[in-house]
């Protein structure tokens, strides 16, 4: 286990690739004993060193939750990370100067209307706890070389988070069949992927349910009005200025975006 000095230290070199849009070597590199813990310990500093910066949470996300992608990685289970306030995005334009390498990824977003407590969490539970769901497309930008790392290293990197997308479309999680809501994702008007829920954990509440079993074992729980991104329904895809990209959610409506300098 990586010292608390080493851990903040790691932390400040992440925020500042992030502020000043330089990629960085993977931690992994330097530190080869980096473990899961270790990042996710990495990941509340970072946590920390925003809230005084005076940023707040604006949502909680999942990643590789699909099991193509956990297998590539050899887990069991997801990784999760957090989404600040100046990363929602409530106009149509993605700012390339901001970022690095930019990915998007279309997902369905869980907006609680109950708190959440693990262990032991089941996806209808999840249901039965959520209030709304909407679409949202996240941006990722890993602060890593040419997005190369290993598990930890990604942990700690607060799961390449960056820019998201929700949209207006607010819909009762119940009225729908949320693991064969297909969705589809085009850039520059070709489409580049499509998808339905089941590609996340067979379905996008099983994702909830796996997230606040996993706050638990660190004393954490999900609450009432989070907003949760539970993992791409799409793989992610490389962002270049000028694009326009277009996702379109069978039932929850669509987001569209244009990709400046």
């Amino acid at each position: 286990m990586l010292s608390d000095q080493i851990n903040r230290t790691l932390a400040e070199k992440l925020v500042d690739a992030e502020l000043n849009k330089h990629e960085v070597i993977k931690l992994t590199a330097e530190y080869p004993e980096l473990s899961v813990n270790d990042g996710y310990r990495i990941q509340d500093e970072i946590v920390a060193i925003k809230a005084e910066q005076g940023h707040q949470i604006f949502a909680l996300k999942m990643g590789f939750t699909s099991m193509a992608k956990m297998k590539q990685m050899n887990v069991d289970e997801p990784i999760y990370g957090y989404i600040f306030d100046y990363m929602a995005l409530d106009r149509g334009e993605l700012s390339l100067s901001e970022l690095i390498h930019p990915k998007v990824e279309a997902e369905i977003a869980f907006i609680l209307g109950k708190d959440i407590e693990g262990p032991g969490i089941t996806g209808a539970q999840v249901l039965a706890a959520t209030d709304y769901v909407v679409p949202a497309l996240e941006i990722i930008d890993s602060r890593y070389q040419n997005f190369q790392f290993t598990l930890p290293d990604v942990i700690a990197d607060n799961t390449s988070s960056s820019r998201v997308f929700i949209g207006s479309t607010m819909r009762n999680p119940l009225e729908y069949d949320l693991d064969l809501v297909g969705v589809t994702l085009s850039i520059n008007g070709e489409m580049k992927d499509l998808g339905a829920g089941a590609a996340v954990l067979r379905h996008p509440a099983n994702s909830v349910a796996m997230l606040a079993n996993m706050l638990a074992r660190r004393g954490r729980k999900l609450k009432a009005g989070q907003i949760i991104l539970t993992g791409g329904i799409t793989g992610a895809h490389q962002l270049f200025e000028g694009d326009v990209v277009s996702a379109k959610w069978d039932g929850l409506g669509s987001i569209d975006f244009t990709v400046k300098a």
